[in-house]
């Protein structure tokens, strides 16, 4: 007669899984579905720590066997150079296959104009949305995470995008038992998550875990910033700073990392792994709420730009 092993009361059980270990396992099993029900899947991948954690994933989830993903970035042209170098380096490391959709192209070609405050995170809606169609993309990972905005808190795993590449909140799908439905028309996509459920904080305790390089700028260092709308942001061409806004040097770091006209740096003198996880810890604003000024235009920025087609 066959036995089941019991754990006794009071001691921990072996075969638990830790919850990063939990976290990681969800994310794998998202990737292999991907792999298993579609035919041209990409990774968004722009140097960001959200985007390079994703792309680590894949690596486990398939290896020894290299990923069956290609890569696409959408360039602003106001991107960090810490942060394209650090994605040219990982692209060429791993033998991996980029695509970069330019959104100064599409200015120079006319097809695009610069916004009145230089922001131009909200200009590269077109430049995805066209490169989808170009490489005829059926499913797009993305780094949103809920933890992040309202609006990516509604998010389904598996996101189903219209011909337009719009979301419409009310065709999301239920995924109960981590069951995720690809279903899609022809010239439909959906725009897959398979960090949703991971926070902040998590991101970096399993950077920390397994010893992921990033780029340096998410650690304390001197940089030479100027005050706008409450952000310390990062002189450059791109458009500041203006006149009356008087450039210092401070030591900051960032906690996430956009274009450098709306992405901001916070006061840190974080220069570890360890300082950077006790800040976070501390903290009581998201990410996205302390420091991206594209979020802040309106209450439903971005879901306003889901709707369009936006990460």
């Amino acid at each position: 007669m066959s036995t089941v092993a019991t754990v006794p009361e009071g001691t921990v059980n072996p075969y638990a899984l830790s919850h990063l270990d939990s976290l990681e396992s969800e994310a794998v099993h998202i990737f292999r579905e991907v792999a298993g029900e579609f035919e041209r899947p990409v990774i968004l991948f722009s140097g960001g720590k959200d985007s390079i954690l994703m792309l680590h994933l894949a690596l486990k989830a398939f290896a020894p066997a290299p990923i069956p993903f290609t890569l696409l970035h959408v360039d602003t042209g106001h991107n960090f150079p810490e942060v394209l170098e650090y994605r040219d380096r990982t692209v060429e490391k791993h033998g991996l296959r980029l695509h970069v959709a330019s959104v100064q192209e599409y200015i120079d070609a006319g097809k695009l104009r610069e916004r009145p405050d230089g922001t131009r995170n909200p200009l590269q809606t077109v430049p995805l949305t066209d490169a989808i169609q170009q490489h005829r993309f059926d499913a797009v990972f993305g780094g949103g995470r809920r933890d992040e905005e309202k609006a990516r808190a509604k998010e389904r795993v598996f996101s189903l995008r219209d011909e337009f590449s719009q979301w419409d909140p009310r065709r999301q799908r239920p995924e109960l038992w981590q069951l995720y439905n690809g279903r899609h028309a022809p010239g439909e996509h959906v725009r897959v998550f398979p960090i949703s459920n991971w926070t902040e904080l998590d991101v970096w305790q399993y950077i920390e875990r397994e010893g992921i390089e990033l780029p340096e700028i998410y650690f304390a260092h001197e940089r030479e910033v100027f005050s706008r709308s409450g952000m310390w942001l990062t002189a450059g061409d791109w458009g500041g700073p203006k006149e009356h806004e008087k450039t210092e040097i401070r030591q900051v770091r960032y906690r996430t990392v956009g274009d450098m006209s709306c992405t901001g740096a916070v006061d840190s003198d974080a220069t570890t792994l360890d300082a950077v996880i006790t800040e976070i810890a501390a903290s009581r604003l998201t990410e996205r709420g302390a420091t991206r000024a594209d979020d802040k235009m309106s209450e439903a920025a971005m879901e306003d730009r889901k709707r369009e087609g936006y990460f």
